[in-house]
């Protein structure tokens, strides 16, 4: 189970199977992954004329703690769930929606993490050899086929939008919006070997063009030296010629 960013500090609302479209008499699993008090945690939902109210408030609901089962749903179980704990704290919410459409998308509830493969699959009430299927991005057709399946390997922040899938004579149905969220992985790149390159590169650059200077340098110095050296030297016989014309004398 991936869990997001916020999901790591507080309750993370999950729903099984993993969907935010369902047809009638469906049954759904919500519970409040709470990574350190799932007991503290309860599912409670937004109905669509405005009210807030518990899980369990549906026929054919059980409730048990963090946990909620509905066993058969209806379009009245269409709202958005989340979880909240006794003092007020919320989790991620979860836009569900009950259908009696001819068609049903399915697509994941819950965030994708970037670089995670990204599955949309259309369903039709009622199957048939010849249908095909158009997935639709933001009004768009990204991808046509006889499968009813589209995968995107690797999602992307591009990847996120909203969703219809259509099967041309047949219906299409209600769109689902698809987040992507960036992974919390560190990528694997390179960028370290790079940068040990670069700086091997400059310092043999130094080594080039400051190697003529430091023998300059050093071949001044050496002058320098022997310039030294037989000064003294030249000084050393005039100093003992003095000492012998003395001596003579």
């Amino acid at each position: 189970m991936l869990f997001t960013p916020f999901c790591l500090v507080m309750s993370c609302l999950q729903v099984v199977p993993d969907r935010s479209q369902f047809y009638r008499y469906k049954s759904i699993s919500l519970s409040c992954g709470d990574r350190l008090n799932s007991t503290g945690w309860k599912v409670k939902r937004k109905t669509p004329d405005g009210g807030v109210r518990p899980c369990t408030s549906g026929w054919g609901t059980t409730s048990s703690g963090s946990a909620c089962i509905i066993g058969n749903t209806y379009p009245s179980d269409t709202g958005v769930y989340w979880c909240e704990s006794g003092d007020g704290n919320r989790s991620n919410s979860i836009n569900i929606t009950i259908t009696d459409s001819t068609v049903l998308l399915e697509s994941p509830a819950l965030p994708v993490s970037e670089g995670a493969a990204l599955t949309l699959r259309c369903k039709a009430e009622t199957e048939s050899p010849d249908h095909t299927f158009d997935f639709l991005k933001d009004g768009r057709v990204v991808s046509s086929g006889a499968r009813g399946e589209m995968t995107v390997h690797r999602a992307s922040k591009s990847d996120e939008g909203l969703y219809v899938c259509s099967i041309p004579g047949f219906g299409i149905s209600l769109g689902s919006w698809v987040n992507v969220e960036g992974s919390l992985l560190p990528s694997s790149s390179p960028p370290p070997a790079a940068s040990c390159s670069v700086s091997v590169t400059r310092l043999m650059f130094h080594v080039l063009v400051g190697t003529p200077y430091l023998l300059s340098t050093i071949l001044l110095g050496l002058i320098y030296r022997d310039r030294n050296r037989a000064a003294r030297t030249v000084a050393e016989r005039r100093g003992s010629n003095n000492v012998i014309m003395e001596i003579v004398v």
